[in-house]
Formats: C-alpha cells, structure tokens, sequence
C-alpha cells in the first residue's frame, strides 16, 4: 500500500487554551461538590491539581511545542490526581444514592451531573495525553518517527476518499488530533457506552474506554432509579 506522507513543514503547537479551560472547570466541579462527596477538606485537592496545572501552562502558555521528562510526569500526574478524585466521589456518590435521604436527592442527582461531566473530561485528558505520544510529540515529530497510535480517527483513513474530504486527512495534510476530538471520543463513549467514529487500537485504550463506558452506565442507571424514587 503506498504511503503518503505531506509535506513537511513546522507545526506551531496545538493549542494550549481548549485543554486549559477543561482542567480549570474539572476544578471547579470538584470544588463544588457536596462536602459528603469528598475525602479531604474541600481545597485540598483543588490546590494541589493547580500546582501541578502552573508548570505545565508556564512552559507551554499558548502553543504546546516544549517538554521533556518532567513536564510529561506533571502532566500524567495531573490527570492522574484528577481521576483518582473523581473516581472516588463516584464511589461515595454511588453509596449516597443508593442510601441517601429523600430530601437529599435533588442535590445528589445535580452531584452526578458534575462527576458524569468530570469524568468526560478527565478522560478526555487521559486521550490526549497518551495517544501518540502526547500534544508536543504529535505536533514536534515527523510521522514516521511517532509511537503507535492508541486511537484511529476517520481522517487517517480518508485520504482515497472524494477530493473535499481527502484534502483534510492526516496523510495528505498532515492533520493530528487535537484536544476537541479526544473531547469528543470521550463525550461519544460516555454517553453511547461505546466507540462511535474513533476506534480503540491499543490494549491500554480499549481498557481507558471499558471503565469510562461501565462507570457511565452504572452511574446513568443509579441516577434513573433514583429519579424514579423522587417521583413516587
């Protein structure tokens, strides 16, 4: 199969501002959260997801073109704190519906909306970090010299398609991933429980995705059953 590859020119650096905005409102979700829902005093973790976020928007405040080891380690870790808090209000959330008071449910179920939508994003993060070899890397390297990939997007496959939509395929115009479209597999598969557009390559993808898609439909039921018991 012949390969095709444009030509090589500079990338400026994805964007710094879409991925920026999701991890300031992930936050600002958690921040306001119902005491019940959270395992440290409420500024806590907040706090410390800020301090790992300044490094990271210092070095790159626009455009993502620099990293090096201890940039790349800030930037798991930030998505790893966000998950691991998430995570467990999702469990406490869980808990509280199931054995909350019949005055606390409206609150309970707004609680839920916030941890769906922060998982949405954490998630989102977790793509974009580690499909490729994350922003600089798909940006900064040549093609050939990129990790494989962990997600396969339409437009590395549309380059034999009609002309207006080859013209934007990765092949013929060098197009690469960006934070809105892992945004968007992350919002597809929370809310289909499963890949739409964008499939899975690797092990640790298919797995990323297993647990969003399972935790969102547990999450979705519990808050269904919980509505229903509202209205009785």
């Amino acid at each position: 199969m012949t390969q095709h590859h444009p030509p090589q020119r500079k990338h400026p650096g994805e964007a710094r501002l879409p991925a920026a905005v999701a991890v300031a409102v992930a936050v600002g979700l958690y921040a306001t959260l119902p005491q019940g829902l959270l395992v440290a005093p409420r500024v806590v973790v907040p706090v410390l997801e800020v301090l790992l976020f300044l490094p990271l928007v210092a070095a790159n405040p626009r455009r993502m073109t620099r990293e090096n080891r201890w940039l790349r380690r800030l930037a798991i870790g930030l998505v790893l704190l966000i998950a691991a808090a998430n995570a467990t209000s999702l469990g406490l959330l869980v808990n509280a519906l199931v054995t909350g008071k019949a005055e606390q449910g409206p609150r309970l179920l707004l609680a839920a909306g916030q941890v769906w939508l922060t998982s949405v994003i954490v998630f989102a993060l977790a793509y974009w970090e580690l499909d490729r070899g994350g922003p600089v890397v798909r940006t900064q390297r040549p093609r050939p010299q990129l990790p494989t990939a962990d997600f396969r997007f339409p437009q590395d496959e549309d380059h034999d398609a009609i002309s207006e939509v080859a013209r934007g395929s990765s092949a013929l115009s060098g197009w690469a991933p960006g934070f809105i479209d892992y945004l968007y597999v992350s919002v597809t598969n929370s809310s289909a429980f499963s890949p739409t557009d964008t499939m899975p390559l690797t092990p640790r993808a298919k797995m990323l995705m297993a647990v969003e898609s399972v935790s969102a439909l547990m999450l979705s039921v519990l808050v269904i059953a919980r509505g229903i018991s509202l209205i009785k």
